[in-house]
C-alpha cells in the first residue's frame, strides 16, 4: 500500500472501532474481565475460501492494544480450508475481546470479495480476458475492497472519478455534443496525457462512431450480447481495448470471455459478495 492508502486504511479502522466503542468503550469486557487476564484467540475459517484482509484484522488488534501479539498465518491472496487458523492473537484478554468483532467484520467481508473474484477468474481461465471490479463499493471501504479483488486474482478498474475519464450514457444525455467530442478528447489528453479515456457504447452504431475517434483507450460494451460483442471486436484494428459490462454472472462470464474481449467488469464482485464464515475461538485454559 502507498502512503495515501495507508492513511485511508488507518482512518477506516479508527472509524470502525469508534462506532463499536462509542464513548464508554467495551463495557462487557472492561467490567467482567480482569485487567491482568491474558488469552489466546484464533480466527478460524469455517469454510474454504480465499483470504483478504488478514493484515487489516491484525492492525485492528494492535490499535486496540499494542501489547497484543498478532501472528498472521494466512496472508491476503492465499487459500484456506475449513478449520485452519488465519490469525492468532495473544495477550491482554480485554483487548482481544474488544477487537474481535471489528477484526472479523473486515476479514469476513474482504475474504468474501476475494473468494468470489477467484471464482470468476478461474471460470475464464485460458481466455485473454481480465476480470475487473467497478466503483460499486461500500462507501468508505473502496481501498480495502479493491485490494480484496486483487487478492482474488482480479484487476482494478478506476479507483474513483479522478484517475480515468469514462464517458457513459448520462454524460451524452447531459448535453455533451458528439460533434465536439474529438476536440474535447484532444484537450483532455493534452492536460492528462497518461490518463485513459473510456467510452460506453450500448449499440454497434456507437462502436463504429467511437472507433473513428483518436486517443480512445477503451470502449465499454454495455449490456451487449455475445454476438454483438464479437461483432464489435471484429470492427476494430486492435487500436483499442474492449470491455464487456452489465449483467454478467458466473453462468455467463465464460461465453463473454470466449468472444475475445479484453476486459470484463463485474459489479457483483463487491456489491454482492457473501461474507465468509469465520469465527474467533479462545483456547481453553
Amino acid at each position: 500500500m502507498n502512503s495515501d492508502n495507508n492513511s485511508l486504511t488507518n482512518s477506516i479502522i479508527e472509524l470502525a472501532l469508534q462506532e463499536d466503542l462509542g464513548q464508554r468503550g467495551d463495557i462487557s469486557s472492561n467490567f467482567f474481565i480482569p485487567e491482568t487476564a491474558n488469552a489466546c484467540g484464533k480466527i478460524i475459517a469455517r469454510e474454504n475460501c480465499i483470504i483478504s484482509g488478514s493484515e487489516i484484522a491484525a492492525l485492528v488488534f494492535n490499535k486496540v492494544n499494542p501489547e497484543i501479539k498478532v501472528k498472521v498465518r494466512i496472508p491476503s491472496g492465499k487459500s484456506v480450508i475449513a478449520g485452519e487458523a488465519i490469525i492468532v492473537a495473544t495477550g491482554p484478554a480485554r483487548g482481544i475481546l474488544t477487537a474481535e468483532r471489528t477484526a472479523l467484520n473486515f476479514l469476513q467481508r474482504l475474504s468474501g470479495i476475494a473468494t468470489l473474484t477467484r471464482k470468476y477468474v478461474d471460470t475464464i481461465a485460458g481466455t485473454k480476458a481480465k476480470i475487473l471490479d467497478t466503483r460499486k463499493t461500500i462507501p468508505g471501504m473502496r481501498v480495502l475492497e479493491k485490494a480484496a479483488v486483487v487478492a482474488g486474482g482480479g484487476y482494478n478498474h478506476r479507483h474513483g472519478l479522478y484517475d480515468m475519464a469514462m464517458l457513459k450514457d448520462n454524460h451524452f444525455a447531459a448535453d455533451m455534443k458528439m460533434e465536439s467530442l474529438q476536440a474535447m478528447i484532444n484537450n483532455f489528453k493534452e492536460t492528462y496525457p497518461d490518463t485513459l479515456v473510456e467510452l460506453e457504447a450500448d449499440k454497434i452504431s456507437q462502436v463504429i462512431e467511437f472507433l473513428s475517434l483518436k486517443h480512445i483507450d477503451v470502449i465499454m460494451l454495455d449490456n451487449m450480447s455475445k454476438e454483438q460483442i464479437s461483432e464489435a471486436i471484429q470492427l476494430s484494428s486492435g487500436s483499442v481495448l474492449f470491455e464487456a459490462s452489465g449483467g454478467i454472472n458466473l453462468e455467463t462470464v465464460m461465453e463473454i470471455a470466449k468472444t475475445g474481449v479484453d476486459r470484463i467488469s463485474v459489479g457483483a464482485l463487491t456489491h454482492s459478495a457473501k461474507a465468509i464464515d469465520l469465527a474467533m475461538d479462545f483456547e481453553q485454559k
